[in-house]
């Protein structure tokens, strides 16, 4: 059974840090490109930060860039999301997705639930 198991997320103040994690389940992980979107409530969901296979190649959001950092370990099937200098409007349900072309009009798609992460003082 495929499954996406988001953790990490929480309450923490303005300039902190968290570390989000996601486990993957039921696919072969390693062939996947992973991605972080995240929501905010009113919002449509966007597309936080993205590693592919093997993480040769990275990509972040503008207003992430150096404060977010995406890496995987393709042995314990996980993708990370480290989050630095955290600011009020980081607040967002984020989501671990796992993507995979198969031809150029059919692909595999997976979502995990999500887990919130709310960013106040």
């Amino acid at each position: 059974q495929v499954q996406l198991v988001e953790s990490g997320g929480g309450l923490v103040q303005p300039g902190g840090s968290l570390r989000l994690s996601c486990a993957a389940y039921g696919f072969t992980f390693s062939n996947f490109l992973m991605n972080w979107y995240r929501q905010a409530p009113g919002t449509e969901r966007e597309l936080v930060a993205s590693i592919t296979s093997a993480g040769i190649s990275t990509n972040y959001l503008d207003s992430v860039k150096g404060r977010f950092t995406i890496s995987r370990d393709d042995d314990k099937n996980t993708v990370y999301l480290q989050m630095n200098s955290l600011k009020p409007e980081d607040t967002a349900v984020y989501y671990c997705n796992a993507r995979r072309s198969l031809s150029s009009l059919s692909f595999l798609n997976y979502w995990g639930k999500g887990t919130l992460v709310t960013v106040s003082s």
